[in-house]
């Protein structure tokens, strides 16, 4: 097992990677001082799978535990599933020393975190990533929200939970498509802080794919580890912090006009990269045979690198980049890449450079 601390003061927390770690959440709750009665929110997919575990355990350190599932999916991230789990805490008497922990992907504990982070004004709430995704980017950090109509994410707070247990063992039971969603965030912790890290994806990734428990432990610690330095220095997203959302204009826009879910969120930000590796080629200068070695990475590990743009779609995207929660003065802002392991944030692109270098001209046939 590898522990990854976030060093926030009073807020820190530990981030344990490893395996049979499922089992020890009750006492990893213990350890805690927390109060009695909790939560357990989890989705439909991940309930069946994983749920009866995390009760057992709870119950035997001596907890009582509330299973609130919603359903699976992005489309859970709205107010009418948050109001839901409001109704269930309410029901079932839970306190302000009680707590909330979120079993699941990114989509969970995006929620579930939002619920812990408004209900009785704050309640305490542990991350129990399931996903790839979640283990190495959405469960660290602190950020919390739901999805709105116009955009992703546009609703919620910056709320850190009392510990992320990721079980490795989970990502046995992960669909194919949703581990491979995941790899688009680890290879982004490549492209914008470790070149090295960059290097060993493109030699080792069939030890990736294949689920080497060695392997995927080292690299997902090392994920974290960036993460949690990243969120240390710059908590709530005033500077350097920005770069974890490299790929994600372009991807967030482009989950948002496609209808969320039917791009994975991994999937969505893969294009994303690649856009936006080919902008900071041409604003920056960053190699072209970089950009091809970004390309043909994310290919290798399943995900789409580009998608075809009409001129109606284009418009669409652009719209929604407009609501990129980045834009400042009405200008969209993007986080680019001089360098493989290098990242600057803050960089104003015109609209005419957007269409000229990702725009309709450009797309995949």
């Amino acid at each position: 097992m590898r522990n990854v601390r976030v060093s926030l003061g009073a807020r820190s927390y530990t981030i344990r990677v490893g395996t049979g770690l499922l089992r020890e959440l009750g006492r990893e709750c213990q350890r805690l001082a927390m109060g009695r009665r909790c939560a357990v929110i989890t989705d439909s997919n991940v309930a069946a799978l994983h749920l009866p575990a995390a009760l057992d355990s709870l119950r035997e350190a001596g907890f009582e535990p509330l299973a609130v599932t919603v359903p699976a999916g992005e489309p859970a991230k709205r107010l009418s599933v948050v109001g839901s789990c409001y109704d269930q805490l309410a029901a079932a008497r839970l306190e302000r020393h009680s707590f909330i922990v979120a079993l699941g992907g990114g989509v969970v504990g995006d929620l579930a975190g939002f619920v812990a982070a408004t209900y009785l004004r704050g309640i305490p709430f542990v991350q129990v990533p399931t996903s790839l995704l979640a283990q190495v980017d959405s469960s660290v950090g602190g950020k919390v929200g739901i999805n709105l109509r116009a955009g992703k994410n546009l609703v919620g707070a910056f709320y850190q939970p009392r510990l992320v247990l990721a079980d490795l063992d989970t990502l046995r039971t992960l669909p194919e498509r949703e581990y491979r969603s995941g790899l688009a965030e680890v290879i982004k912790y490549g492209l914008i802080a470790d070149a090295r890290l960059f290097a060993r994806l493109e030699r080792d990734l069939p030890r990736v794919l294949a689920r080497d428990p060695e392997i995927v432990e080292s690299v997902v610690a090392r994920c974290c580890q960036i993460k949690a330095e990243v969120v240390a220095e710059d908590e709530t997203e005033s500077g350097r912090r920005a770069i974890l959302n490299f790929g994600h204009t372009v991807g967030h826009a482009l989950e948002a006009i496609t209808g969320y879910g039917r791009l994975l969120h991994g999937e969505a930000i893969a294009i994303g990269q690649v856009a936006e590796a080919r902008l900071s080629a041409h604003l920056l200068g960053l190699p072209s045979p970089c950009v091809d070695r970004i390309e043909r990475l994310f290919g290798a590990a399943g995900l789409p690198t580009r998608t075809r743009w009409t001129p109606s779609r284009w418009q669409r995207l652009l719209a929604a980049m407009r609501l990129d929660k980045k834009v400042r003065d009405g200008r969209i802002r993007f986080v680019l890449i001089p360098a493989i392991g290098r990242a600057t944030w803050g960089h104003a692109v015109e609209e005419a450079t957007l269409q000229q270098v990702i725009g309709p001209a450009t797309s995949a046939s």
